[in-house]
């Protein structure tokens, strides 16, 4: 398998997700995916899976173990989006842990809404 298809397994994964639903949702043919496991995606593709699992290309490829790029200023994420993968420390947070972040931001956001 290549190394661009684990790691596309691994962020679905993490994002509950499966890889039919990525490939839906990148709107690529059927099963296309799949279809990695033996040979290297169109780069156009491969950007439509990135940006379905909102990870840099560069890590799908292998060049990198980060999965964002932090460079963009203009990238933001909506935390009320439930594929949202939250990370400490270069590692993901539970499932518990995510949603008392999440808690706590709607009710700062509440807060200052109420100001």
């Amino acid at each position: 398998m290549t190394v661009v298809f684990e790691r596309i397994k691994r962020v679905a994964e993490l994002r509950k997700l499966s890889i039919d639903s990525i490939n839906d949702r990148a709107g690529l043919s059927n099963k296309a995916i799949y279809g990695w496991k033996k040979s290297t995606p169109k780069a156009d593709n491969l950007q439509k899976v990135a940006d379905v699992l909102n990870v840099s290309t560069d890590y799908l490829l292998g060049r990198t173990n980060q999965m964002n790029s932090y460079d963009s200023k203009d990238k933001t994420t909506d935390i009320a989006d439930d594929t949202l993968i939250m990370a400490f420390d270069g590692k993901p947070v539970s499932d518990e842990t995510r949603e008392k972040l999440l808690e706590y931001a709607r009710f700062i956001m509440a807060d200052k809404k109420g100001k």
